[in-house]
């Protein structure tokens, strides 16, 4: 074998379905963030020979979700090239280590080495006192992990010791976190692009978070004290990933309105669009006072953000605070939406479904104030899951809790505790009652006709999106935010533990299914599209208004059932009344002195 050459294999897995095969597409929708990052930090490795000037470093890179992989091939081809390897299994969430598992195994099975990295490693390593069973099974069969972050040149390290055939255990750098600023470009190559839904990818510009929500991992994984990108890093990395043709991207900071650079990060885009007349657009992530920031939504959308995902998790002022989600108040929701409404961005929002306070009746009831009372675009609803890395996972487990033990049922989209007010049944029923009374199509012709009334609505992007979101949920079964086009199964890649099927009984099955959601999508969709065609239509669309994008005052905002429906919107309403007779008085006493 030629001693000279490196392969750095990285690999973003996926997950199963509950059939146990690996949800992928023809063409899924967003590049993984982690894989753009960590293939970033690999091409600078490379550049500065971190394994010396006679040794070829040869990086490859697959995200799973829609590419095959396939290690017994990758190892063949890697025996065929020559030289020695690293397999990296990277941005392993929960729900995708059992996958990563029978990934690693395969791998380890055709002699290469192997590591996992990602938010289950880092939180497991962060939040619990041992590390658990999984984690501990595999890393005695010898696979590596990886907790932390890979900047600040730590892969240099891995390479060595990958290089040298004495590969660590364990590298962790959870008590070190490094700097955003000056590292390389997130980028994946073009090859990527071609398999997702557009000229898409992702990056982050932040880390870090300060606030305690014990449902999240983020906090304790990527640290409560916050990091950024510069300017300057922002603009090289809209130009490096521009040259090649990708100029739509998703912001992955989990709260963009907590960076303190915000201003000059959306003056730079606004410079490169205005004056260099770069076409680029952007998702981002916010919390719910963004709008309290003075320009920071007409920066924004001039800044060229067209989509916003906002943290609205609940309507409940009671469960927020069992969440410790103290930052989020009702009382702001109605005006910060109204105000992201009036500059044409689409508004995305989480809602969390399981809270102690839950009932299925209260659920539904909350849904249905949120579709008379909030301008919201597009809803997502998620169970109240403990996630391995945040406090809930930590508390349920120190108490000797049911979980679930099947890690791949942590997506969120699955339930995997028992409530203390609903029965199983009762939660499930809750879950899947929020998604079709959301998407059912009374309500999109509401949300098109909110859309259609304002000149910067778009209506057409607005049913596309919600069909997204409906045909995920109610024919494909996963979660929207890790749909695809068009689903993949590969009858020898099931899950380890499950059967291979007989090919007279998968292959028959496979297509007909194809076959018939198809069928079923194309119905819903024309049926959707009608409504649209009708919206359109209507010589007085632009006359539409109903109570969610109605101007209201003070008075009137206490009457909205968002608020009179709980105790704690009560008393934030009438909170909210005396901050604001408070600021008034100052004011009028300011300008009489």
């Amino acid at each position: 074998m030629d001693a000279k050459d490196f392969h750095f294999v990285m690999i973003k897995p996926t997950h199963y379905d509950d059939n146990g095969y690996p949800i992928q597409w023809l063409r899924s929708a967003i590049p993984s963030n982690t894989l753009a990052s960590l293939n970033g930090l690999a091409e600078a490795a490379r550049g500065r020979n971190a394994l010396g000037e006679d040794v070829r470093i040869h990086l490859h890179t697959y995200d799973e979700t829609n590419k095959r992989v396939r290690p017994e091939k990758i190892a063949r081809d890697i025996r065929r090239s020559g030289g020695k390897a690293l397999i990296a299994l990277v941005g392993v969430q929960s729900n995708q280590f059992p996958r990563a598992t029978d990934l690693a195994r395969k791998f380890m099975k055709e002699g290469l080495a192997t590591a996992i990295g990602g938010f289950h490693v880092s939180g497991c390593i962060s939040m619990l006192d041992e590390m658990p069973e999984e984690m501990v099974i595999l890393q005695n069969e010898g696979v590596a992990y990886f907790a932390g972050e890979a900047e600040d040149r730590r892969l240099d390290q891995v390479f060595r010791d990958a290089w040298a055939g004495e590969l660590k255990p364990l590298y962790n750098f959870m008590t070190d976190l490094p700097s955003l600023e000056g590292e390389p470009t997130p980028i994946l190559p073009t090859k990527h692009i071609q398999f997702t839904a557009g000229s898409h990818s992702s990056f982050d510009l932040g880390r870090g978070c300060p606030y305690q929500c014990s449902f999240c991992t983020i906090i304790n994984v990527q640290g409560r004290k916050s990091r950024f990108r510069s300017a300057d890093d922002l603009e090289q990395i809209i130009r490096d990933n521009y040259a090649q043709g990708i100029d739509r991207f998703f912001i992955t900071d989990d709260n963009f309105a907590r960076n303190r650079e915000w201003e000059p990060l959306f003056d730079r885009l606004i410079h490169l669009r205005e004056e260099e007349n770069f076409d680029i657009k952007f998702i981002i992530q916010v919390d719910t006072l963004c709008h309290k920031i003075e320009n920071f939504i007409e920066k924004a959308t001039r800044a060229g953000v067209n989509r916003v995902f906002i943290g609205l998790e609940n309507i409940n002022p009671d469960n927020l605070l069992a969440a410790k989600k103290r930052q989020n108040k009702i009382t702001e929701y109605r005006e910060m939406l109204q105000k992201w409404r009036a500059h044409g961005a689409t508004t995305y929002a989480g809602y969390i479904i399981g809270f102690p306070g839950d009932t299925k009746e209260a659920v539904l009831r909350d849904i249905e104030i949120i579709k008379n009372e909030l301008p919201l675009d597009l809803l997502e609803f998620f169970y109240l899951t403990p996630l391995p890395g945040s406090e809930d996972h930590k508390v349920l487990l120190s108490k000797g809790t049911w979980m679930d033990p099947d890690l791949n049922k942590y997506d969120l989209n699955h339930r995997v505790s028992h409530h203390p007010k609903m029965s199983d049944q009762e939660w499930e029923e809750a879950y899947r009652e929020a998604w079709s009374t959301y998407y059912s199509d009374d309500h999109i012709a509401t949300v098109l006709r909110r859309a259609a009334a304002h000149k910067k609505g778009r209506p057409g992007n607005k049913l596309f999106l919600m069909m997204w979101f409906k045909l995920m949920i109610e024919y494909e079964g996963v979660h929207p935010l890790e749909g695809g086009y068009f689903r993949l199964k590969f009858r020898r890649d099931r899950r380890s533990g499950l059967p291979v099927e007989n090919p007279l009984v998968f292959y028959p099955r496979y297509a007909w299914e194809v076959f018939t959601k198809h069928l079923a999508c194309v119905g819903v969709v024309w049926r959707a599209y009608r409504i649209y065609k009708k919206v359109k239509a209507s010589p007085d669309r632009k006359a539409y208004s109903d109570l969610a994008i109605a101007p209201m005052d003070a008075a009137s905002e206490a009457d909205l059932a968002m608020i009179k429906e709980t105790r704690g919107g009560t008393d934030a309403a009438a909170k909210s009344a005396r901050d604001a007779s408070i600021v008034k008085a100052a004011k009028e006493k300011a300008l009489a002195s």
